[in-house]
């Protein structure tokens, strides 16, 4: 039986010693499976049992010599069981245990990245219940728009990784198969009660058809998906970047007692954290290109498959399940500056309440066109003299007569900008 390991080390699971005991388990489990069909002697499956084990070492000196190392694994463990060792492997190919074993080291990461996803699910959540109704500028384009809340970006995020994480179970879903279907998949050596009983021991499906081995578009999936859940936490590392900058600090990175920014500069705070997490990206993102490429093999399989994925699964499961645990420090030891939010809303003089300024226009009967073509004067006299943008729609008689001096006051309030802000929390199920 494998192992259960839960250690918060992601890394651990993609050792050697991890990777060998799961192809031990696997080689005695098909033993076991072979000899309630009577292939394998009872005597032979109990010195199997009691003898089936390698050493690390043994290991590495045999593949020197033969290139190939599962057949250095299997010399290894042939060692140690004896003349009954002939039944290990019997029928099977490598890849059986190769991709099989490949196939619990990405379930059990992935279970591992689903745990560390939740954790930072609760951090947001925790964020956007908090700043729900604080007011913030709302940017496209890098300027200015209309208000929003801090809480609705954080919102914003709440979403995105629980739909990251339905992603992340489906994918793992796509992964969680083995196979034990003999050189090139066609079961001709071995029973197909075999595979299922491995695959059983092991928390896998056995995969409903292979070749030598199990297909590759099931990895790219999954390597799809861990692209698409490091963008996301790219997303949110640049935003929160943008704005920690010196002129906008809406929010902040915690900065340590004793932590410095910059070997010249001691005033220095800088967003090291979400620009680690937005560099990491790329390489997951690199990583799921090669996982694309990797789909497409010589009829029921070539190796050029094998050398890219011991090096892109790997760093991928464990680069994203670093990744969420940086994201996961910033949001639950997020600095946030409300005040400062509310005095870069004011930075433009109120210009920011153009749109209902038109809309009071156009409900009073004016065209879209002339009504906008009212507010856009006002506007860039605003602009251009830096007067508040409510004084210039004072001045023009034709914005008063339509709409009197009492609702143009009522239009400058950020409330109205908040009033569908309860709706949009229930929608996305933080309420």
């Amino acid at each position: 039986m494998i192992p259960r390991y839960t250690l918060p080390v992601i890394g651990q699971i993609w050792e050697d010693k991890v990777k060998y005991d799961t192809w031990l388990a696997i080689e005695v489990a098909a033993c076991e499976a072979m000899n309630k069909l009577g292939l394998v002697p009872d005597d032979d499956i109990k010195i199997i049992k009691e003898k089936a084990s390698y050493d690390i070492d043994r290991v590495a000196e045999i593949e020197e010599e033969t290139k190939h190392d599962v057949i250095a694994f299997l010399t290894a463990v042939a060692e140690k069981v004896g003349p009954s060792s002939r039944y290990i492997h019997m029928g099977m190919t490598s890849s059986d245990i190769l991709d099989t074993t490949l196939s619990v080291q990405m379930v059990k990461s992935c279970d591992l990245i689903l745990e560390k996803l939740d954790e930072l699910i609760v951090a947001i959540k925790k964020k956007a219940i908090k700043y729900k109704k604080t007011p913030q500028m709302g940017r496209s384009h890098g300027i200015h728009a209309e208000p929003v809340t801090f809480g609705l970006k954080m919102a914003l995020m709440y979403e995105e990784f629980v739909r990251n994480k339905k992603r992340l179970e489906s994918a793992r879903e796509d992964v969680c198969v083995g196979q034990v279907s003999g050189a090139v998949g066609t079961k001709a050596h071995i029973d197909p009660s075999v595979e299922e009983y491995v695959c059983e021991k092991l928390g896998l499906k056995p995969a409903n058809i292979s070749t030598q081995i199990i297909q590759r578009d099931r990895h790219a999936m999954f390597l799809s998906v861990f692209a698409v859940v490091a963008s996301s936490l790219d997303k949110y590392a640049l935003e929160i970047r943008n704005l920690q900058k010196t002129e906008v600090l809406e929010v902040e990175e915690f900065f340590a007692k004793g932590q410095k920014g910059s070997s010249a500069m001691p005033h220095k705070r800088n967003p090291i954290t979400c620009e680690r997490v937005c560099g990491l990206a790329r390489l997951i993102r690199g990583n799921a290109l090669a996982g694309l490429e990797n789909v497409a093999l010589w009829h029921e399989r070539d190796i050029t498959h094998s050398s890219v994925e011991r090096i892109i699964i790997p760093d991928s499961c464990i680069i994203l399940y670093y990744m969420l645990t940086l994201m996961t420090n910033v949001i639950e030891n997020l600095i946030v500056y409300p005040e400062h939010m509310m005095k870069n809303i004011n930075i433009t003089r109120g210009l920011i309440y153009s749109q209902k300024v038109m809309l009071e226009l156009i409900n009073k009967g004016k065209t879209r066109e002339d009504a906008y073509k009212l507010v856009q004067k006002a506007a860039m006299n605003c602009w251009k003299d830096k007067t508040e943008f409510k004084d210039e729609v004072m001045k023009d008689n034709e914005i008063v007569s339509l709409l009197g001096k009492e609702k143009i006051e009522s239009v400058f309030s950020l409330e109205s900008h908040m009033k569908q802000v309860d709706f949009i929390f229930k929608k996305v199920g933080l309420e």
